[in-house]
């Protein structure tokens, strides 16, 4: 059984930074990709990053590029995602996803991931 289990979320004022951390369990981390994507209330489910399942390979939401960082730690089957500068916009309920096929390309729509974390709370006060 695929989980994903979200840490890291919280309050900061804004220009501040946050961690998020979610932990695979259930399928070979090495060979999927992964993503966070962010719910803001009374919004559609948006996508914020992804990276890759080789090289590792990135690619970041316009909104989020130059402050925030997508990683992962291969031999602890975690993604990360750095959030620096934030601003009070990026507060939202964030969501990592695994890729639905194995060592495959993956993009921005929801539709090419089939496994979710419960998501983390993150606010950002002015």
């Amino acid at each position: 059984q695929v989980q994903l289990v979200e840490s890291g979320g919280g309050l900061v004022q804004a220009g501040g930074s946050l961690r998020l951390s979610c932990a695979l369990s259930g399928r070979t981390f090495t060979i999927y990709a992964m993503a966070w994507f962010r719910q803001a209330p009374g919004k559609e489910r948006e996508f914020v990053a992804s990276i890759s399942w080789s090289g590792p390979y990135t690619n970041y939401a316009d909104s989020v590029k130059g402050r925030f960082t997508i990683s992962r730690e291969n031999a602890k089957n975690t993604v990360h995602l750095q959030m620096n500068s934030l601003k009070p916009e990026d507060t939202a309920v964030y969501y990592c996803a695994v890729g639905r096929s194995p060592r495959s390309v993956v993009g921005s729509s929801r539709n090419d991931y089939d496994s979710w974390g419960q998501g983390t709370q993150v606010t950002v006060s002015s």
